[in-house]
């Protein structure tokens, strides 16, 4: 699982600012050539700033799949789901074919820490979901900084998806929030019933 910077204010920058990730992975599948889906861009595929009440003025604005529907101001980075503060996972192809949408809840367990969170569906944009929010990973107990290095590399961590279980499509500032609302919904971070889905 790579770590996904997606949706946290200071995600992008121009070049010599300090970023939690490069401009490459902003790309689809981190090729120079293929679409930019890190960032927005203007019709002319520039990068759009964060203006001066933003969290991070002249900062790109990182955007993620999910989104407040309460505020439909695209350039607005608070609108997105912050990599630095919510656990969240990449819908893959696989998910998706199962019903699976962005803002379902997951729940995820790593078994090199022993450890289980909560998070939901925040982005997409790699087929094969292999990649989580910051945020996820240091909840699980990886020592991750940022999305220019750090990965997951074995197989060790299970994916269990809640298809159709946002239908209203709730958006969770806090892990706190998210938290309360899975646990409300009677879903469940204990691994040992079941296997999951390898990432």
């Amino acid at each position: 699982m790579d770590v996904d910077v997606d949706g946290a204010p200071n995600a992008y920058g121009p070049p010599g600012t300090q970023t939690l990730d490069t401009l490459l992975d902003a790309h689809y599948l981190n090729r120079a050539g293929e679409k930019i889906v890190g960032y927005l861009i203007d019709e002319h595929g520039r990068p759009i700033l964060q203006g001066p009440k933003d969290p991070f003025p002249g900062y790109y604005i990182s955007q993620t799949a999910f989104a407040d529907i309460e505020n439909p101001n695209e350039r607005d980075p608070r609108c997105y789901v912050d990599a630095r503060n919510i656990n969240y996972v990449v819908r893959g192809n696989a998910a998706r074919r199962r019903g699976v949408q962005v803002g379902d809840f997951v729940s995820v367990y790593s078994r090199r820490t022993r450890k289980g969170v909560f998070a939901i569906v925040g982005d997409t944009g790699n087929p094969s979901g292999d990649e989580g929010s910051l945020h996820l990973l240091q909840d699980l107990g990886y020592p991750f900084h940022d999305g220019k290095n750090d990965s997951v590399e074995k197989p060790e961590i299970i994916v269990r998806f809640y298809p159709n279980s946002n239908p209203k499509h709730q958006f969770f500032f806090t892990q706190a929030e998210l938290n309360d609302a899975a646990t409300k919904l009677g879903l469940s971070r204990d691994f040992t019933a079941s296997a999951g889905t390898n990432r």
